[in-house]
């Protein structure tokens, strides 16, 4: 994969203010293929669209709901997406963030697996976004067009009402069949019949029979990422309990990082660097929750990483294990040389 030396080309922040009404939300820098969008003044839960469902289409990250049609994600547009006037995402006077990943702007049949996906595939930034439908067989296997192993794949029903969010995250801990629920604060578990004990592949991602991944005659959506370098970074660390906490490296500066206490109970914490507050008073929303965002002094952001800067189990309890998801704001160094700055 190339060096990306703009990473707000394929992911970006965007936060706005609702208006009750319609409006455009622009300066996102690309059209997205994923927004996922969470009210921060005001306690609704989040939503998440994408190009291949269609914009009207919801999914919920804190819930098991099945997905929904809710017209007020009106389109994705070539500088951002518009909205309607549906209030858990623009309800007037509310303020609202935004996270937006650039897939391919495009949709294609991929026939890698065993079972024929749709995907819309971003090589160069590790990310695609794939709808099939299950057929309960162990080891059944879908394409995901990356090139490129998936570090942390989400996986959701979608029209079940009944079914967790499934996370493989097996390729950070290394541990088999090693899974989270996105919509719940469990920590993680062996499960094998989402990853049937076989790892992805730099084509294939492999199914168990279960559920949350592969009933038969089942659609389901999945969002896979894999590691970028300079751009995305996907990992694990020990939490030591001291406000001179752990220092995780990334090799960039974050423009977003969401941690989960994998080795217990806790929430995902979700933190970027557009709403207000860093180092080390960062906005928290937990992908989890439906709460509104709460100002903790938890993570400093800086040139190459981000480090703990507080003793809260959700980020830093003592000789727990976490996993990351983290984006770029800028790489440490780019191919033009050009160094990054902390905050």
């Amino acid at each position: 994969m190339a060096q990306i030396n703009k990473p707000t080309d394929y992911f970006n922040t965007k936060l706005y203010t609702g208006n009750g009404s319609t409006q455009s939300i622009t300066g996102v820098g690309f059209q997205p293929d994923w927004t996922w969008i969470k009210g921060r003044s005001v306690a609704y839960g989040h939503s998440v669209y994408d190009v291949i469902r269609g914009a009207g289409y919801r999914l919920e990250p804190n819930t098991t709901n099945g997905e929904g049609t809710y017209t007020s994600f009106v389109s994705f547009d070539s500088d951002g997406f518009s909205l309607g006037s549906g209030a858990a995402v623009n309800e007037n006077t509310q303020t609202f963030a935004s996270w937006n990943w650039l897939a391919s702007n495009t949709t294609a049949s991929n026939t890698d697996g065993s079972i024929t996906t749709t995907i819309s595939a971003n090589q160069t930034s590790g990310f695609s976004i794939i709808s099939y439908t299950g057929n309960a067989t162990s080891g059944a296997t879908i394409g995901h067009g990356l090139n490129a192993v998936p570090k942390i794949i989400f996986v959701k029903k979608r029209d079940n009402t009944v079914e967790n969010w499934a996370v493989g995250i097996q390729e950070i801990t290394g541990v088999s069949n090693d899974s989270l629920w996105l919509n719940l604060t469990n920590g993680s578990s062996a499960v094998s019949s989402w990853w049937n004990s076989t790892s992805p592949t730099t084509s294939l991602i492999t199914l168990g029979n279960g559920g949350g991944v592969n009933d038969n005659g089942s659609d389901y959506i999945a969002y896979c990422f894999a590691d970028v370098k300079g751009f995305s970074k996907f990992g694990s660390y020990t939490g030591n309990g001291s406000t001179d906490g752990t220092f995780v490296y990334t090799g960039f500066k974050p423009a977003f990082v969401m941690i989960k206490r994998s080795s217990d109970t806790e929430g995902w914490w979700m933190q970027d660097n557009k709403r207000t507050g860093f180092n080390p008073s960062n906005d928290r929303l937990e992908a989890n929750a439906s709460g509104a965002e709460s100002d903790l002094n938890s993570i400093d952001i800086l040139s190459n990483g981000f480090k703990c800067r507080q003793t809260y189990n959700g980020i830093n309890a003592s000789g727990s294990t976490y996993i990351y998801m983290a984006f770029a704001e800028s790489p440490l160094v780019g191919t033009n040389n050009t160094p990054a700055t902390a905050r």
